[in-house]
Formats: structure tokens, sequence, C-alpha cells
């Protein structure tokens, strides 16, 4: 197969506007002419080997930005969108929608953004929900939906406080007494730790200078919610300075976010990035030895995996992803060519929903989505118990996977014949735009094929998709 052409006109742009220099200069110090730099700028042209060793060189880009992760994120989004019922006629072909994602990428997220309100409206208008007519009733984003698509678009890495937690974590000495650093960076800033019998995970009282944690909660959840205060003390003007980059449009999306971050750094001190990243590679992203090791849940390390996206120093591209018994999806990441569904579940032929049959038990699955890219994906129920009778307890399911040429990485994988065509199960991403015609776990048609109905024929499904 020959090699795949590079077109990355949008992050060639954004690298010479982050320099300051025009584009004469900028082709200049790239070795290349002026015409042909505007070439490749507006994707006429693909990126060379020589540029791209140039970028390296030059300006010490990490060629690995050069990537199609973001592009995959805006054309999957994208096409989920425009798989919409209020888009009458005929979808734009998937080379015209990966040609916007990489020309015009700012362009593409503005009508996402649009689309997303738009279904904003609608949803309130169908369930009657009182909103129609209130000053605060405008066609916006909810606030979660916001912050999840700016860590979505952030690939799930935010360098500024991962490398802020590792110098904490390595400052004060390493895994084995991160907990007591946490005791002590508290007890600096004047802030007691008490252990309580109650319900709360962590409450403070700001007045009293105390900070209670439940002590029915597990080892880790206690190390991580006192890391988690930290962020919030000893962290505000770096968590408040990287929401003042993210310009959210109200408040509640801010306190959001603020939440979001402080719990990044809480994971990241758990599990500094270097530290982590090593141990990650030694033992095979084994995710029992790892969460042992740093003194962290089976989800923590699943989590914290699917973030080693360090410029210079990236780990596996991982997807990970959380849903609950509803199928609900309700953590989602992914550095792969995978993308979620913004709306609604995950495919029902995916291990994640087993998961709930087998409980403790890691389930492996290797299997292929509709675009012929195979992957590895680890699934387990995850099981949170409030600490007493009686008390609700939380379930669910979380799954961790990577595309299968890096399965000589994993653990995992040891025994599963990747070389099979036959071990790999057919899966999709939302039954709205999955193109298999047969699948026997179909919900609701494809809206891109045509279906012939036939009242002499029934087969799995009432229709045939063509």
């Amino acid at each position: 197969m020959p090699p795949q052409k590079l077109y990355a006109g949008a992050k060639l742009r954004e690298l010479r506007t982050r320099v300051g220099l025009t584009q004469k200069d900028f082709a200049a110090r790239l070795g290349v002419s002026l015409p042909y730099l505007n070439q490749m700028e507006n994707n006429k042209r693909p990126v060379s080997t020589t540029v791209v060793l140039a970028m390296a060189s030059e300006f010490g880009m990490d060629v690995t930005e050069l990537g199609s992760g973001d592009g995959e994120r805006l054309v999957s989004d994208m096409r989920e969108a425009l798989a919409d019922p209020v888009f009458a006629g005929d979808l734009p072909p998937l080379a015209d929608l990966r040609l916007a994602a990489s020309n015009a990428p700012a362009l593409v997220r503005a009508f996402l953004d649009l689309h997303q309100s738009y279904r904003q409206t609608h949803e309130r208008l169908a369930s009657l929900d009182e909103a129609l007519g209130r000053e605060d009733a405008r066609a916006a984003p909810s606030p979660w939906e916001e912050v999840r698509d700016f860590f979505h678009y952030c690939d799930n890495y935010i360098d500024a406080v991962d490398r802020a937690a590792e110098h904490f974590a390595t400052r004060e000495g390493g895994p084995g007494s991160i907990r007591v650093a946490a005791v002590a960076a508290l007890a600096n800033a004047g802030i007691a730790v008490e252990f309580a019998d109650s319900d709360s995970l962590r409450r403070l009282d700001a007045e009293a200078g105390t900070l209670f944690l439940s002590n029915r909660a597990a080892p880790e959840t206690q190390t991580f919610q006192m890391l988690l205060q930290v962020a919030l003390t000893r962290q505000d003007a770096l968590l408040e300075a990287t929401l003042d980059l993210a310009r959210f449009h109200s408040d509640a999306a801010r306190g959001i976010a603020k939440i979001g971050l402080a719990n990044y750094f809480a994971g990241a001190a758990l599990m500094p990035y270097t530290a982590f990243h090593g141990k990650a590679q030694e033992w095979r992203h084994d995710l029992e030895l790892l969460g042992g090791h740093f003194g962290a849940s089976i989800e923590q390390v699943a989590h914290r995996l699917s973030t080693l996206q360090r410029p210079g120093a990236k780990g596996i591209p991982f997807f990970f992803v959380r849903v609950d018994r509803a199928g609900t999806i309700t953590k989602r990441h992914s550095a792969t060519r995978l993308q979620f569904a913004r709306f609604g579940g995950a495919c029902p032929l995916w291990n994640v929903h087993r998961a709930f049959e087998t409980p403790g038990i890691f389930l492996r699955q290797l299997a292929e989505t509709p675009d012929g890219v195979r992957y590895i994906s680890l699934a387990r129920d995850i099981t949170k118990p409030a600490g007493r009778y009686g008390a609700p307890v939380r379930r669910y399911a979380i799954a961790l996977g990577c595309e299968v040429r890096h399965a000589s990485a994993l653990v995992y994988a040891d025994d599963m014949d990747t070389g099979a065509d036959a071990a790999f199960e057919p899966i999709g991403i939302s039954c709205r735009i999955c193109e298999r015609k047969g699948c026997h776990q179909r919900a609701v048609p494809p809206l891109e094929r045509r279906l012939v109905v036939d009242p002499d024929r029934r087969d799995v499904l009432p229709y045939r998709v063509e």
C-alpha cells in the first residue's frame, strides 16, 4: 500500500501564526518557495518529508501533531450532525467532510456549535421544560456538553496542569508518599484533614479550616479527593488562567470545568506523567500492576492512560469510555480514530455492555469498525458502593482500547489471534451513521442508506438496507 499523503494546511498556518512570521519568512525557514508554501497551506499540495523535518528542527514541533486525530474527530462529529433528519437530501461525501475539517476547522466547529444549539432548542421544546420565553432560555450548549467538548478537543491532555501535578508529586517524593504529601500541602494552606462517617466523599469547612473525608471510601479515593483539594487550594491561579483561555459561555460551564481541571490535577499527581508512562511501558499496560504501584483504582489508571499525549513523549493512543447500565456514555475520550457518538449510547455489540454480566473480570475483544480499522478493547465493570447497608450502589462499565497494531505492547493481547480476520467482531459508532447492512442489533435505520420494505419477507430486521 503506498504511503498516505499528508495534508496539514491548517497546522502549517497555525504554526506560522504562533511564531509570528510572514509567509515569505516562514517559507525561507522551511527551505521552500513562497508559492509552494501557499499551496501546502491551502491543502493543494501535501506536506513533504523535508518540510516536516524542517518544522521539527527549526521550530521544535512534535511532528506527531500533524496526524489526523483532531481532523478525524471533526469528521466523525460532522457525520453524526449531518445524519440529523433536519438535513434533508443527500449527505456530503466523506471526502468533502475531510477537506472541510483540514481546510477550515474553525468553520467546522462553528457548524457543530450551531447544530448543538439547534438540538438544545429542539429538545427543550419537545420536553416542554418551561424554559421557553425566559431570558436564560437561549439556544446554547449545556454547560456539561461545553466542558465535555473542551476536553475532547484538547485531546484530554492539559499540559500546564499535567506538568504542575508532576512537579508537585516529584518534589514530594513519589507514589509511596503522595498521600502524606497531600496532607502536608493542605496543612501548609491551613487545612486539616479529618475522616468522618459520612455519605459525602469530600466536604471542606472553610471557616474551621477542615477537610472532611468519608471513612467509608476506598483509600485511593480518599487520596484522590485530597489531591483534588490541593489543586483547588494551591493551584487556583493556574486553574483560573486555563479557564480564561477556554472562554466558556457561562459561569456554570466554567465551574464544571474547574472541577474537571482539579480532577485532572489529582489524577496527574497520583500518577505523574514520566513515572507512569515508564511503568506503563515496562509492565505492558497492566492496569492492576499500575493501580497497585501508584495507589490508584482501575478506572483511574484506565483514564490516565488515555491522557498520555504529551508532545515528544506520547504514549499509546487509547480510547476510554464509561457507560452506565442504560448504555449512556458518562465519560468518553479517544486519541484514536474511533470517535464516540456525541448523542445517545454506544454500539450494543461492543464488549463494554457485556461487562455488567461478568463482574470483576476483564473482557477482551478484537473489533473492527465500518471504516476497516481494527482495535483491541478491554472492558470491566466498576462498582462504587456507599459503604453502608441500604445505600445505593453505583455501577458502571469502562472500556479501554487501541488500534490492534499496538497489541504487542499490551499484556491483554497475549494469546489472542490478532492475525485472523474471523477473530474481529464488527462494531459501529451509532446506528444513525453506521453503514453496516446486516447488523442484527440495529436499533434504527441508517440515514445514509435507502431502505427496502418487503411485506412478504421478514428477516432479523423488518427492512433491508441497500
